[in-house]
């Protein structure tokens, strides 16, 4: 098993993607890349403890490898939007790989470079890349949210169509049933 670190704003949003990667055996929302010792979800909010939202993958290589992740990550938020997504506006939405070793680290740059050679986007990526630091386990009310509350008007309204977007551009990669 390996474990990837992305913060792509919401991390009910990523959550909710990744959980249906087949290869992914586990996901957890949590802070990261701040100066504050266990955190908040409301010092966070406020942007004063310097952490991201991010998902903490623990995945198969042999099912799904690191390049598919960034491949997901990228394709599932708005990597060209500083410190927001959609109406999530702060420093804790930012988009941010947190990469746990030198071949991750690797790869994300790779993966932007090639990003940036296609002009993949219409602007420029503003996507950081970072060491791991100071991670925190969100609180237990976080984890599991899209699929614990399905009928919340957040999850109805911006985490369901991200999911079903995400099930039809990959149809291929999903856990069998789709879960």
């Amino acid at each position: 098993m390996a474990e990837a670190t992305f913060g792509g704003g919401c991390f009910w949003c990523t959550e909710a993607i990744f959980q249906r990667l087949d290869g992914v055996t586990y996901v957890e929302p949590g802070y990261s890349g701040g100066k504050t010792a266990n955190p908040t979800y409301e010092a966070v909010c406020r942007g004063t403890t310097g952490h991201a939202e991010v998902i903490r993958i623990e995945f198969d290589p042999a099912v799904v490898d690191y390049e598919s992740l960034l491949e997901i990550f990228f394709q599932t938020h708005d990597p060209t939007t500083l410190n927001r997504q959609g109406a999530d506006v702060g420093t804790q939405y930012r988009s941010v790989i947190f990469y746990h070793d030198a071949a991750q680290k690797e790869a994300a740059e790779q993966f932007l470079q090639q990003l940036d050679a296609a002009q993949a986007y219409p602007s420029p990526i503003v996507t950081e890349i970072s060491p791991l630091t100071n991670y925190f386990t969100a609180e237990n009310y976080h984890q599991n949210y899209f699929d614990s509350h399905p009928n919340q008007s957040y999850c109805a309204a911006v985490i369901a169509p991200k999911v079903d977007k995400f099930r039809r551009k990959f149809a291929a990669k999903l856990k069998e049933g789709g879960a």
